[in-house]
């Protein structure tokens, strides 16, 4: 059985994106950050990966082929903030399928992982008296 299958199948991923996106809607900061009027389209497109990866149907690779997720969120500054509002809706979304730790657990997990990887702007420093703020980027 998949995980896809274990957690209830498309009604599941269904419910998860529609409510992320409830929250989306609302939030000044990650609403400027879809051009399109209608949500729609991103609920469609998010709903179709995440059923992807957790192993349902490939409809998103079908219709939009590998998912460079980097890639197709590179135009938008995503900084620490902009992750966290993410999270905190996704959280929301998460929560309330009310899914067994086995199942949340692993959820979580990738969104936490794939929200970090989506960061795309250096951590800022707080602002300093003597001198200006300089973007502090990671060691490798």
């Amino acid at each position: 059985m998949t995980f896809y299958e274990a957690v209830g199948g498309e009604d599941t991923f269904v419910r998860l994106v529609r409510r992320f996106y409830e929250g989306v809607a609302e939030d000044p900061v990650l609403r400027p950050m879809y051009p399109e009027e209608d949500l729609g389209p991103a609920e469609d497109r998010l709903r179709l990966f995440l059923m992807q990866y957790w192993g349902g149907p490939k409809t998103y690779g079908e219709q939009r082929g590998h998912p460079r997720l980097r890639l197709r969120h590179n135009p938008f500054r995503i900084g620490e903030h902009e992750r966290d509002r993410w999270l905190a809706h996704m959280r929301v979304a998460v929560e309330e399928l009310q899914l067994p730790p086995e199942l949340h657990q692993p959820l979580w997990d990738y969104l936490v992982y794939a929200a970090n990887t989506m960061v795309n702007v250096p951590t800022e420093q707080p602002a300093r008296v003597d001198g200006p703020t300089l973007p502090v980027t990671p060691a490798d």
